[in-house]
């Protein structure tokens, strides 16, 4: 558990932290804005085009192996990244670290969800797995802050310490495991092909949406549901599928990853908000900033803390029910923003941002991943990271997209308020979907009683 811990926890510093240290990057190496928006979409497009692969491949060529072997390569790019001369070269290694965690991050899931029996042990591993990401998440712009006021460079070679910590650590401790495939892995490749195109052109379409003419999203859109249509042709007709798509047909798995979605689209369009409205408008350092939102970073603690004994006593749903409206009340607290608001002011949401986190976040994953047969878990740890990634890419695109039409119309504080009003929708939907699924439970909970005493 220390090992997997730290390696989702490093994942999550590895995706915040960049943000921090965008600034510095182009002052040293010269990128225009649209290049420098590469060197997170990189990663994105990696992680979002292939982390349903990975997921599979830990299945068929097993768990340990994708682990580690991945852990290995994340550790080689992203040294790669902090010693690039040239835009380029960085965002190639950004890919390609992107790349390594969507397979990295569905075989450490896997392994705790295959390791532990379901029940109130794998409940409880989940919480603190999730708790780890959550926390890493959270306070990764204080770390890129703190490590960017040195150099920039080290947002890269940081993760390579203590990466290389957790490989050295993970050989002898992660278990061992059989692939399903018995060494003899049977690779859908058109489908493979298919998805994975289908992946990177709506991540392309989502991450460009506010800086592109209509017509260009359109035909990218097109061109990523043409090869959605594809990957299910496919898949109906190969013997060896790398999605049953009978998967989808879970309503649980579904609702979970909705509402995983919604949360992530919804927190990655607010911190966008508020680390310009804290440093463009209100002049806030880095530092300050990323000290600021560390208070989010509650979760970390509550996650493996509470949120278990929470599960325990009221069970799964509720917990989530109750953390998705926190986190929408929360995101409501700053639609009036004002200029001269205290970090006071600010402090109950950012509390309540945390905890509210904390309780939808690792149940989530619970729900994303009960009731999946063993052999699938990698597939439906994947599934929930796509969820994850593609959450990320359009919350931020949409709430960027709100912002900029706002700006035309209003003062820049008013535009951040109209930007505002993305991730209090989202975690509203998030909400509806999440209680509606509490009420079709609810309808169903006599007639499971009347089978249980039969």
């Amino acid at each position: 558990m220390l090992v997997l811990c730290g390696a989702i926890f490093l994942e999550g510093v590895d995706i915040s932290m960049m943000g921090v240290a965008l600034p510095a990057i182009r002052a040293d190496l010269g990128l225009s804005t649209a290049a420098l928006q590469w060197v997170v979409s990189g990663y994105v497009l990696g992680y979002g085009g292939f982390v349903l692969l990975g997921g599979r491949a830990a299945d068929l060529l097993g768990r340990r192996r994708m682990f580690i072997g991945w852990l290995g390569v994340f550790i080689a790019f992203s040294g790669l990244g902090g010693l690039a001369t040239e835009g380029w070269m960085l965002i190639l290694a950004r890919f390609a670290t992107g790349v390594a965690a969507a397979f990295l991050a569905p075989a450490g899931l896997s392994i705790i969800t295959t390791t532990f029996p379901e029940g109130a042990a794998r409940d409880r591993a989940v919480l603190v797995y999730a708790g780890a990401a959550a926390g890493g998440f959270s306070l990764g712009m204080v770390v890129g802050g703190l490590l960017t006021s040195v150099d920039w460079r080290w947002v890269f070679f940081a993760p390579v310490v203590m990466a290389s910590l957790l490989l050295a650590a993970a050989l002898p401790l992660v278990p061992r495991d059989v692939p399903a495939a018995g060494g003899r892995a049977r690779f859908d490749v058109p489908g493979t092909l298919a998805l994975t195109g289908a992946m990177l052109l709506l991540v392309v379409a989502v991450v460009h949406l506010p800086e592109v003419a209509a017509w260009v999203t359109a035909a990218t859109l097109a061109g990523s549901a043409a090869l959605f249509a594809a990957f299910v042709a496919v898949q109906r007709r190969s013997p060896a599928p790398l999605m049953r798509l009978g998967i989808l047909r879970s309503r649980p798995l579904l609702r979970a990853n909705i509402g995983a979605f919604l949360l992530v689209a919804g927190f990655m369009g607010f911190q966008f908000v508020a680390v310009l409205y804290l440093q463009e408008l209100r002049g806030w350092s880095e530092i300050e900033t990323g000290l600021a939102l560390a208070v989010i970073g509650i979760d970390a603690v509550i996650a493996p803390t509470l949120t278990p004994r929470l599960v325990a006593r009221y069970g799964n749903q509720r917990v989530i029910a109750v953390g998705l409206v926190l986190v929408a009340l929360a995101f409501a607290w700053f639609l009036p923003l004002g200029m001269t608001w205290s970090f006071l002011t600010l402090l109950p949401g950012l509390l309540a941002i945390g905890f509210g986190f904390a309780l939808a976040y690792g149940p989530l994953t619970i729900a994303a991943t009960d009731d999946v047969d063993a052999e699938e878990q990698g597939l439906a740890s994947g599934i929930l990271t796509t969820s994850f990634q593609f959450g990320s890419a359009l919350g931020l695109a949409v709430t960027t997209a709100v912002v900029v039409a706002a700006a035309g119309s209003g003062t820049t504080l008013d535009s951040y308020r109209a930007g505002l009003l993305v991730p209090v929708a989202a975690l509203v939907i998030a909400s509806l979907v999440t209680v509606a699924g509490l009420r079709r439970r609810g309808s169903a909970a006599p007639v499971e009683e009347l089978a249980r005493a039969h």
